[in-house]
């Protein structure tokens, strides 16, 4: 009788840790989830810009739009696309603002618009190079693309990459290169095979592994004239290092800091990009396509115009690109 209810007493003790267990991971989680919430709240930044297109599942409207003019024109949102299944691009932004002591506006230093076809399982990169030369939408004048930014914003940048590739732009992501230095060590540095030796900044990198804190990581990303590839280069480690932060963020030892990761984030990234958004991207069929990219790069001819130096892009090759980014969207 005695063992019974020693037994017994066992099992509720064992129970009731355990519930204390279950509660305590809940929470944590909970907790997590709060604090990502929060983070992208703060990262959320939607913008007005000038947009639509039709689709095989309707019209896609602008930000600009009122919820009634596009219930009226029965159009769908970027995240309604998404929720439909349907391809969708976005535009990858690095800007200069904050970087090495800068407090103006600032350039946008990188520009890659990514499209993702959950119905081909496809992914495709295509790198814009800084010195582009094309019309800056809104703002009267043909100039380099990444003047763009410092004219009028995330939204001017927008509006003249969707005219000058003649696609719509559904998200935004921009990241402050200031802030890379920040994310890179919030993750605790990286590792990054390089493709060259180098010096930048005082640092010499060499062909190969390379362990990076966060002010290696941003000089490490910001070289330039070095490279042999010049902008096309820069933009290659670029990815490099971003790359190194998703494959850093996704390993064990960063859970137990993901408040100082989130605060880093949210301080230096702005996107139209909401939570649930987010979680429709984790879907097997966009994430099956994302294991499949296709990287492109826009190509040109550089040359000098009143003594400044541009990519000139002619009409063939501006012709392929925006052929290819339609198909991927499957545009009509």
């Amino acid at each position: 009788m005695r063992a019974k209810k020693r037994n017994k007493n066992g099992l509720k003790i064992f129970v009731s840790i355990l519930a204390i267990l279950v509660i305590g991971i809940l929470g944590y989680i909970y907790s997590i989830y709060a604090n990502v919430k929060d983070s992208m709240d703060t990262a959320y930044t939607p913008v007005e810009i000038e947009t639509f297109r039709t689709t095989n599942t309707g019209t896609v409207a602008d930000s600009s739009e009122d919820e009634e003019s596009r219930a009226d024109a029965g159009a769908m949102t970027p995240s309604e696309l998404l929720e439909a299944g349907e391809p969708v691009s976005i535009l990858l932004l690095g800007v200069d603002t904050g970087d090495l002591g800068r407090t103006e506006q600032g350039r946008s230093d990188s520009m890659v618009v990514v499209t993702i076809n959950p119905h081909t399982q496809k992914t495709t990169l295509l790198s814009i190079p800084r010195d582009t030369y094309t019309e800056i939408v809104g703002y009267g004048t043909s100039d380099k693309i990444n003047h763009a930014y410092a004219f009028g914003g995330t939204a001017m940048s927008i509006n003249t990459v969707q005219q000058m590739l003649d696609i719509p732009i559904d998200f935004y992501v921009m990241v402050n290169m200031a802030g890379i230095q920040e994310i890179v060590d919030a993750v605790g540095g990286i590792t990054v095979e390089s493709p060259l030796a180098f010096n930048q900044n005082g640092y010499d990198f060499v062909q190969g592994t390379n362990q990076l804190d966060g002010e290696a990581a941003l000089a490490f990303a910001r070289m330039r004239y070095e490279d042999p590839a010049g902008d096309t280069g820069r933009q290659g480690r670029q990815r490099l290092v971003i790359e190194a932060v998703i494959r850093k963020l996704a390993t064990p030892e960063t859970l137990l800091n993901y408040q100082t990761i989130l605060q880093s984030l949210s301080s230096n990234v702005q996107t139209s990009f909401q939570l649930s958004d987010f979680y429709t991207l984790q879907s097997q069929d966009y994430l099956g396509a994302v294991d499949n990219m296709n990287q492109q790069q826009l190509g040109g001819t550089g040359g000098m115009m009143n003594e400044i130096y541009y990519n000139f892009v002619d009409g063939t090759e501006l012709t392929r690109v925006q052929d290819l980014l339609q198909a991927e969207l499957e545009l009509e």
